[in-house]
């Protein structure tokens, strides 16, 4: 399911330095769970600071689900997080998770979710989180109400990546 409902949204096909998606709508809208699935990791502080931009903070406020397909959905720059949204959680595609913001690294630019696939981590782990799989194909599809997983592609990128040893690139 397309990760905005009930408003305009306009998904970018491209993002800087690592895979993911800007998808800009109005402040206060809906960011709903794409899948069926587990939240698994809340961000409920924004302790992005422009002096310092450490990664870990850029997101802001954020929620992540692992959906029942094992895949990672991360969705950042949010204005709240959902009531009773919680890691551990167990939400079904089209859930409020939380609303359209500008928090963290995000604070100058026009109110979007930052949109990321990647594959389950540990706690903390922000350099995968943020995106590992570019998702323009699948919010693609999915706006048009199209199924298409991006299972094989986590499967492929995860292999790719190999061992971790933190964060690669815009750290």
């Amino acid at each position: 399911m397309f990760p905005i409902r009930g408003c305009k949204a306009s998904a970018s096909q491209s993002h800087h330095d690592y895979p993911a998606s800007d998808i800009f709508a109005d402040k206060g809208c809906s960011f709903v769970s794409p899948v069926d699935g587990r939240v698994d990791e809340v961000i409920r502080v924004d302790s992005w600071a422009p002096k310092t931009n450490v990664g870990r903070d850029r997101g802001g406020l954020s929620v992540s689900v692992v959906g029942v397909d094992g895949v990672r959905y991360y969705g950042s720059h949010l204005s709240a997080i959902g009531n009773g949204v919680r890691p551990g959680l167990r939400v079904r595609a089209g859930q409020v998770l939380g609303s359209i913001g500008n928090t963290g690294s995000a604070r100058v630019t026009p109110s979007h979710l930052h949109f990321g696939i990647s594959w389950p981590t540990p706690a903390g782990k922000w350099w995968i989180r943020r995106g590992s799989v570019s998702p323009q194909a699948y919010l693609n599809a999915w706006r048009h109400e199209q199924q298409l997983s991006p299972v094989p592609a986590v499967a492929k990128a995860r292999r790719t990546y190999g061992t971790d040893h933190g964060c690669r690139s815009y750290c």
